[in-house]
């Protein structure tokens, strides 16, 4: 009984694109995947004509990436499919990590209130796929499907793309090129491109699993169980009662032996521990790495998600951290593309997801060693740590089935303005801003969903009276400025401040958990990205400071260009 019915993408013949000499489009991207896909999809909403290739007419086989992280929903709320994603996901916020059969560790995603998305939620990577195709068309991206990238070479001012189609071959030119082709990506292979890291020497089978089952929906990962000794196993539920299981193997084991249903349902019965019925959907035998490119950017040609980095499964960083990158990327090169700002704000684009990447291969190397030691001693001290987890709380720190995807804090960042006044609290500059309630022309709202896409600066006050100086700057110099910047004014006191106070957005501090969250307090400024990252913050407003924050935060300026 299968849950899902792949769709086939239509085939569009490529004769529009194969009149003359190759034809120069400004935006191409390579790869139909969730990072493909969203950087498509961004690029819509920026304003920039984008073509899609994908070799392919449907979305991915089988489960694969099953995870999205509360960053990623953030992302995909900005891209407008956060609703139906989360609608159909399985959300969670706690993870149980057991030794044997007797719980050792367990963690909240979310401990605190006030955030409109769960820590996490489970969907089956198809699932998400469809609906940013869906999400693609609607915005008018030119997809094409069945358009296999045999080819690129990159030009002094783009890329011209060699392109292999059921109806023949051509070439293309681009202005830029998002590679987006996945961990075996061929544009970067055939570029001769550097990737370094570990690959890990083991190996995993994932079985999805129809069933009805009772467990709750949590993240549940053993170290040795009695029905899988000496190895660990991993249980996620995802929708339409699919269960992933990941059973480790040990590097030693036959792939193709054990994908076969008749090795993989005795372990699945063996967990189960009872005759309730289950049916194998779909098995892989996956190993894993970590690694990335040393430059995610060469010249024109920008690389996201899994063609510039790999990390293993555990932590669930892959396709989050790819959706960070394009989150990070576009409204960059959408700048750039628009003439609003020097190309090399897109080096920032590289340092800052290459600094992202190493933490997540970091964090995500640790997991690994962790889970699959590699020597006597780690195994050890493996042992040691959960053993001592059973009683004692500061082992339960030590205890790592995969620290799970967070934000980057991009805290090295060239674009942020460092502080010059004192702050308590997380939200430094480089950090993506946390979601509070708020309220909107009288409607309950949350924060991130009015933040976004633009620059924008919110400025807290009690009153109309504290709101004359922003008004009057907003009037002229930043509104005025080629990159804009939205001033939008943040109270707690409703009945004082006019929805329309000025002609400004107003957002009211519901539960007062903005100001707490961002350390604010009446005439506090913050200046926002269009990625709901800090830019720059101040104890009060002065245009000269914001102006000089936005031109540092677009390349503008640098940072000894400042300091001189």
């Amino acid at each position: 009984m299968a849950t899902y019915t792949y769709p086939t993408f239509p085939y569009t013949g490529p004769a529009d694109l194969m009149q003359g000499a190759p034809q120069r489009k400004p935006l191409v991207v390579i790869g139909a995947g969730p990072v493909g896909l969203a950087a498509a999809i961004d690029a819509r909403l920026q304003g920039l004509d984008v073509l899609l290739f994908d070799e392919e007419d449907s979305v991915s086989f089988g489960s694969r990436a099953v995870c999205y992280a509360k960053r990623a929903l953030e992302i995909l709320d900005r891209l407008g499919v956060g609703d139906p994603i989360v609608d159909k996901g399985v959300s969670w916020n706690v993870g149980r990590t057991f030794l044997r059969e007797e719980e050792v560790y367990r963690f909240n995603l979310v401990p605190d209130a006030g955030h409109k998305r769960p820590g996490m939620i489970n969907l089956q990577q198809y699932h998400l796929e469809e609906a940013l195709v869906h999400r693609a068309e609607a915005l008018g991206v030119d997809l094409r499907w069945k358009y296999k990238v045999v080819g690129v070479e990159p030009l002094a001012d783009g890329a011209r793309v060699s392109i292999e189609t059921p109806d023949g071959n051509f070439e293309i030119d681009a202005d830029w090129l998002i590679v987006a082709d996945g961990a075996r990506s061929n544009v970067r292979r055939q570029l001769g491109l550097d990737i370094e890291g570990h690959v890990f020497k083991d190996r995993f089978l994932i079985a999805d699993v129809i069933m009805k089952a009772d467990f709750p929906a949590e993240r549940w990962f053993w170290f040795d169980p009695p029905f899988h000794p000496n190895q660990s196993v991993l249980l996620h539920k995802q929708s339409d009662n699919v269960w992933r299981i990941d059973f480790q193997l040990g590097w030693d084991a036959d792939p193709e032996e054990e994908k076969k249903p008749e090795n993989i349902i005795p372990r699945v019965k063996a967990m189960l521990g009872d005759e309730r019925e289950f049916e194998l959907e779909w098995a892989s035998i996956y190993t894993f790495q970590c690694r990335r490119m040393k430059n995610f950017r060469h010249g024109h040609l920008l690389f996201v998600g899994d063609a510039a980095h790999q990390v293993s499964p555990f932590g669930a960083r892959g396709a989050n951290s790819g959706f960070q990158d394009t989150d990070d990327l576009m409204w960059k090169l959408a700048l750039v593309m628009k003439g609003l700002a020097p190309e090399r704000l897109l080096d920032s684009y590289d340092a800052d997801r290459t600094y992202a990447a190493d933490e997540n291969i970091r964090n995500s190397t640790r997991s690994t060693d962790f889970i699959t030691p590699k020597s006597a001693v780690s195994k050890l001290f493996r042992n040691a740590a959960l053993e001592l987890a059973r009683t004692q709380p500061f082992a339960r720190k030590l205890v790592n089935s995969g620290r799970l995807s967070v934000p980057a804090f991009l805290v090295n960042s060239a674009l942020n303005t460092p502080d010059a006044d004192a702050f308590d609290g997380d939200m430094v500059p480089g950090a993506p801003l946390d979601d509070a309630p708020v309220r909107v022309a009288g409607q309950d709202a949350w924060l991130l969903d009015q933040l976004g896409n633009r620059f924008q600066l919110l400025a807290f006050a009690d009153s109309v009276e504290q709101l004359d100086p922003l008004v009057r700057a907003q009037a002229a110099p930043l509104s005025s400025a080629s990159i804009p910047v939205e001033v939008v004014l943040v109270t707690a006191h409703a009945d004082k401040v006019s929805d329309k106070a000025a002609g400004l957005t107003v957002l009211h501090d519901r539960d007062g958990l903005m100001a707490q969250r961002m350390d604010a307090r009446p005439g506090t400024c913050y200046l926002m990205r269009p990625d709901q990252h800090v830019a720059a913050r101040w104890r009060r407003f002065d245009v000269a400071a914001v102006r000089a924050a936005l031109a540092r935060a677009t390349a503008q300026t640098t940072p000894e260009t400042v300091a001189a």
